[in-house]
């Protein structure tokens, strides 16, 4: 197995291309090469659906969802 060479890497400032959060920067969180995808810090977010469990409440909550690496730009900082 041969491990893809991404041009971004975690905590890299980049800058979103396309999508409804076109033209935001943010730090990368982390990073699935297998999926081409990226996690970066509030951008694309994401509503996660908590089942109630002993220790605490249930509800909705928001957070980081994945971005594919063809739509993000490294900047310099």
């Amino acid at each position: 197995m041969s491990k893809k060479k991404l041009h971004i890497k975690k905590d890299d400032l980049v800058l979103v291309l396309s999508g409804q959060d076109r033209g935001k920067q943010g730090v990368v969180l982390e990073i699935f090469p297998k999926k081409n995808r990226a996690v970066v810090e509030g951008i694309h977010f994401i509503k996660c659906h908590l089942r109630p469990n002993q220790t605490g409440q249930g509800g909705v909550v928001e957070r980081e969802g994945t971005i594919h690496i063809s739509n993000l730009k490294k900047v310099e900082r």
